[in-house]
């Protein structure tokens, strides 16, 4: 299971060599925002990969769009074959499918879901099974939608509404949703406060941009001992039951169980791969 994401900078080789070090499921490996030579970055970014391999972190290349040179980082980063390619500024199918067409076939395709458009046809952006998993990039979505960011705090029902519509649109296409990036990493209190809150929604992943916020997304969305035993047991219990006919029965530890039950205790042994 995925759950957390952390970007690091593809211009600076200090926090390339560090990537051995990151306690992420993800390294995000950004060759777009906030990189100013793009040359040098991707040749930086290649270089590094070529000459390096990562058994515990998975390695995400986010190229710039395809309009601008994504093409030409896409090209390159081919060679080296990371677990995946991001592509931002998407905006509809075709746009995929031309990311299809260019990037390796071994490699998977994350898209970066930061448009008006792009979150409108979410839910019929899964056309390949090379196409996994998708981010929230909600300050460019709320630019696109014409809408100040000051409205990105914990109780406002607009951004509840675009993170449940965002959770359960990549869910009805088959791909995995990662939520949006808090920006003031200084302030991990409130950053607790959002992943907290996805996680009660749905949510198992959220990127991050420091490692401090890595330490709090692995805590919070993690899978705990208890909730696994929880689904082993029930898992058994059921199965054991079903055996001699009854598939709804009363449990001294978890009350009634029936399919219903049983099927979201193997859906968590499915997610952690039990």
């Amino acid at each position: 299971m995925i759950n957390s994401a952390l970007m690091v900078a593809g211009d600076k080789q200090k926090h390339l060599d560090n990537i051995k070090n990151l306690k992420c499921d993800i390294a995000i490996i950004n060759l777009e925002d906030a990189v100013h030579d793009k040359i040098y970055a991707r040749k930086l970014v290649y270089n590094h990969l070529k000459n390096n391999t990562y058994n515990n972190t998975k390695i995400v290349v986010r190229i710039n769009s395809l309009d601008e040179c994504g093409i030409e980082d896409i090209q390159l980063i081919n060679q080296i074959k990371p677990y995946a390619i991001r592509v931002p500024k998407i905006n509809t199918i075709k746009d995929i499918e031309l990311a299809l067409n260019l990037i390796h076939k071994d490699i998977q395709i994350h898209l970066s879901i930061e448009t008006k458009q792009a979150l409108n046809y979410l839910s019929k952006f899964k056309i390949d099974k090379r196409v996994t998993t998708v981010y929230l990039g909600i300050l460019d979505l709320l630019e696109s939608l014409n809408i100040n960011q000051n409205i990105l705090n914990l109780d406002n029902p607009t951004i509840d509404y675009i993170l449940s519509k965002f959770l359960v649109d990549s869910k009805i296409a088959g791909l995995y949703p990662i939520s949006f990036i808090y920006q003031d990493y200084k302030n991990l209190e409130e950053f607790e406060l959002w992943c907290i809150k996805e996680r009660d929604m749905g949510f198992e992943s959220k990127g991050c941009i420091s490692p401090s916020q890595v330490e709090i997304v692995n805590n919070i969305f993690k899978v705990s001992k208890a909730e696994i035993q929880k689904a082993k047991y029930i898992k058994n219990m059921f199965e054991k039951q079903k055996e001699e006919g009854n598939t709804g029965f009363s449990d001294e530890k978890y009350g009634f169980i029936d399919e219903p039950i049983y099927k979201d205790a193997l859906l968590t042994l499915k997610k952690l791969s039990i």
